[in-house]
């Protein structure tokens, strides 16, 4: 492994630039097939390319991908124990309350449990668990003129109970 030279922060970082984004992430899973039901199954992601019984690319509206699924170095494994490094969850952003809803509503249908449900001010957030365990949030962005904020300006985002039934009846 190469190593990086230690660089010492400036006094005035110079911020990455606004326009850039997550392009997908790429979950290591014991199951293929196990996966797919799930996130295309379930989620309702399209799969877009699948690469035999190994790996599988799915994506929301055509994108190449959004989520890799492989089974390269973890056919048949275990989740990471607790106390261990790794992915604490992926977050898939719906465009609209009403989405997140129907999300909810294909969760309940599939019997799939939450871990949480929360409120943050400028977002609501479902939490769950994949197949293989990795931490998996779905959730919408209030528009950004809804965030709450201190009285200095500062943005004051809070973890409150989200309301699921108010939320169902959206879907």
């Amino acid at each position: 492994m190469t190593r990086l030279p230690v660089i010492e922060p400036a006094l005035t970082p110079r911020p990455i630039d606004p326009g850039v984004r997550i392009g997908h992430v790429h979950l290591k899973v014991a199951d293929l097939d196990r996966a797919l039901a799930f996130y295309c199954g379930v989620l309702g992601f399209e799969l877009i390319q699948r690469y035999g019984k190994r790996a599988a690319f799915i994506s929301a509206g055509g994108y190449h991908h959004h989520i890799g699924l492989n089974t390269w170095e973890s056919a048949g494994g275990q989740p990471p124990a607790p106390g261990t490094t790794g992915l604490y969850h992926l977050a898939i952003l719906y465009p609209t309350r009403a989405a997140l809803a129907d999300a909810l509503r294909r969760l309940v249908e599939a019997g799939i449990e939450l871990d949480g449900a929360s409120d943050h001010g400028v977002s609501e957030a479902l939490y769950l668990r994949d197949p293989d365990q990795n931490g998996v949030e779905l959730y919408w962005d209030r528009p950004e003129a809804q965030w709450p904020h201190d009285r200095d300006g500062t943005l004051s985002m809070v973890t409150e109970r989200l309301d699921l039934r108010a939320l169902l009846a959206e879907a």
